[in-house]
């Protein structure tokens, strides 16, 4: 589901050490003093240091309403594609394969009458798509009917800062569930990475009230006290 891609940064605390250190004058030759100087560039909260190290990515098999959400973390001139819906066909075989579908809809989905719902829908979707097709419509057309729920995939590049700030309000319980299975599914590609990443992300990605000691949100899930 999410592929860091090479030309991420490998050791990202040591390229912040480095950036600060042309700027302080500091011997950049050495990566062990590179790395001192961006922990304590990290540790002393100095976050425009955080810009430099970049992630690339792909997110692959989210829906398209996650993936809208995504696109509002526009700080840091971040950038993206995604998969067309003008060239790109949703092909028919295994439709369902090609939705999102959250907890409560795949648990309701366990009744029968609901489980019939779906496989109508599913048969209809998929006729009118095809008539629309066989009559001339233009795919690029036809896909104004594709929904919200439908998987989609995109390549993606942003800086550390970025993400970091992402993770404080995506990673609480009260985002929405798919889009903190999208973050956690980032935290642990990236643990993966390196150990450098895996100490930013073990450190600096986590919900916002770890970082604060308590809840901003009115309707709290209680992991810590709300301040009034």
């Amino acid at each position: 589901m999410i592929t860091i891609l090479s030309e991420t940064t490998k050791n990202p605390i040591t390229k912040i050490g480095m950036m600060a250190g042309v700027c302080w004058n500091g011997d950049i030759t050495d990566p062990e003093k590179n790395y001192r100087r961006g922990m304590d560039c990290i540790l002393s909260e100095h976050g425009r240091t955080l810009e430099f190290p970049d992630v690339e990515l792909v997110l692959d098999g989210y829906s398209a309403r996650c993936i809208r959400e995504w696109y509002t973390h526009i700080g840091g001139a971040p950038t993206r594609l995604q998969s067309s819906t003008r060239y790109v066909k949703w092909e028919g075989d295994g439709f369902m394969d090609n939705f999102v579908l959250p907890p409560s809809v795949k648990k309701a989905a366990e009744s029968e009458d609901a489980a019939s719902a779906l496989k109508a829908f599913e048969n209809s979707f998929m006729a009118l798509l095809d008539s629309l097709e066989k009559n001339g419509a233009a795919k690029e057309d036809i896909a104004m009917f594709y929904p919200l729920g439908m998987k989609t995939k995109i390549v993606d590049k942003r800086n550390l800062r970025n993400l970091v700030e992402m993770s404080h309000q995506r990673l609480c319980s009260r985002a929405y569930w798919e889009y903190r299975h999208l973050m956690q599914d980032i935290c642990n590609a990236l643990s993966e990475y390196s150990e450098e990443w895996k100490w930013i992300v073990d450190n600096l990605m986590m919900p916002k009230c770890e970082v604060t000691g308590w809840c901003r949100e009115r309707k709290s899930c209680g992991r810590k006290p709300r301040k009034d």
